[in-house]
């Protein structure tokens, strides 16, 4: 009779998701460069960045020990007589860590603490089967229009507060600085 092997079977530890720290400034933009280039900065999205900090209290970090694998932020942008909107983004995962959840314990986390401020809305230009999962859609935002080239099938709203993006029009602006 043969002695039966038993499988040992490695789980991975939970990343901690956390609020954004000063100190994880440099590891983020090591991940954000590595998930998305520094072509990124030629971006749409990035015009309405560019010189603007991210809501503070709105970013989150997801950490597994000391290494971070997993980054969300938030961005204030205005619209024509519009409600109070964030353009999300980037959320960027560690190649090595995509597929365990990160990015939607990440998104719960910053939606939920973005609803629990105020915000109304959320935009963001990005992989739509993706983002529908959390209430993204198209039609929420085809009435809005952003400062650059942008791929419409990629451009998407959610709103935080029922009715918030309804029949809202316009150029999406950058947040006064």
């Amino acid at each position: 009779m043969a002695a039966s092997k038993a499988k040992t079977v490695r789980r991975i530890a939970a990343p901690v998701v956390m609020p954004e720290l000063p100190q994880h400034a440099d590891a983020i933009e090591t991940l954000v460069d590595l998930g998305f280039g520094p072509e990124r900065f030629r971006k749409t999205a990035y015009r309405l960045r560019d010189g603007i900090d991210p809501i503070a209290e709105l970013g989150l970090v997801a950490l597994l020990g000391k290494q971070l694998v997993g980054t969300i932020r938030f961005w204030e942008v205005t619209l024509q007589s519009g409600p109070k909107t964030l353009l999300l983004g980037p959320l960027a995962i560690h190649p090595d860590r995509q597929g365990q959840g990160i990015g939607r314990a990440l998104m719960e986390e910053g939606l939920a603490k973005a609803r629990d401020t105020g915000w109304q809305a959320v935009i963001l230009v990005g992989d739509a089967p993706y983002y529908t999962r959390f209430g993204f859609r198209r039609d929420l935002a085809q009435n809005l229009t952003l400062p650059g080239p942008v791929d419409p099938q990629r451009f998407l709203g959610l709103e935080l507060s029922l009715g918030a993006l309804h029949g809202v029009q316009g150029l999406v602006g950058r947040a006064k600085t």
